[in-house]
């Protein structure tokens, strides 16, 4: 990708970078830049375009919903200048609000692209089985404790299928409901149950809807028999209400190797 920088006569060529992110979503609108409403892609590109000097536009690997968490997620963006990246990650920590953190930068070929390029994704969920101050606004919590084992026999049922439309939020603009999920699986720890989902792609809501209707197993409002009904219904109103945002991480992305340099 070429540039014409105004302050100089000669072309300038931009490079490609990929930025490692974490926040909590906890103040912000979601991910994407939105209307009248803060979120976390606008906070980085104010951030990079004051330290940079240029302005800055950044494309992250997904969405995440308002509330919504993330251990891992990464964007690229273009810049003019040679940085050295280190230097690069500590000014932008220190810029950036306390619930934004830079996990790194590297530089990737010039068409890697943070959201294509993508193999697949990893969801962590935490339902919270007692009253716990520390988890509020980082947990679901449930009063009552639901079955775990019919809840990994539902998981499983989500291997056998791809189209996830019945999960999905209505008036979503995707050419295809087609997801591959590798791991679906609930594990108990401590005073929680946490549900680890891994796929090539998610829909939006996706993670929530399946969480809020593994539950309606586990607390024996649904059976299995139901689920899949529920999935070959491709309605979402057939499904479970969505689990609230603030038990929802997205917590890792892998990449194939090919795009760094």
């Amino acid at each position: 990708m070429v540039y014409v920088s105004l302050q100089q006569t000669k072309v300038t060529e931009s490079l490609r970078y990929f930025i490692e992110i974490a926040y909590n979503g906890k103040n912000y609108f979601g991910w994407q830049c939105q209307p009248n409403a803060i979120s976390v892609q606008e906070t980085l590109e104010k951030a990079l375009s004051t330290i940079l000097r240029e302005p800055i536009k950044i494309v992250g690997a997904g969405r995440t919903d308002a509330g919504v968490h993330a251990k891992q997620i990464f964007a690229h963006f273009d810049m003019l200048q040679d940085w050295n990246l280190l230097d690069l990650v500590f000014k932008l920590n220190s810029l950036l609000p306390n619930d934004i953190a830079i996990l790194s930068i590297f530089e990737v070929n010039e068409n890697a692209h943070a959201r294509f390029d993508a193999l697949n994704r990893t969801y962590v969920y935490r339902v919270s089985l007692t009253k716990n101050p520390f988890s509020v606004g980082y947990a679901f919590q449930t009063h009552h404790k639901p079955n775990m084992e019919v809840m990994n026999e539902a998981a499983k049922v989500l291997l056998q299928y791809k189209d996830f439309q019945c999960f999905s939020k209505s008036k979503t603009d995707v050419n295809t409901y087609h997801c591959t999920i590798q791991i679906a699986e609930w594990i108990a720890l401590e005073n929680e149950l946490i549900f680890t989902i891994k796929a090539d792609r998610f829909l939006r809501n996706m993670v929530r809807a399946i969480v809020g209707t593994l539950l309606d197993v586990g607390f024996g409002k649904i059976t299995i028999a139901d689920l899949h009904k529920i999935i070959k219904s491709k309605n979402r109103s057939n499904a479970g209400t969505s689990v609230p945002a603030e038990g929802l991480y997205l917590t890792k992305i892998e990449y194939p190797e090919k795009i760094k340099i």
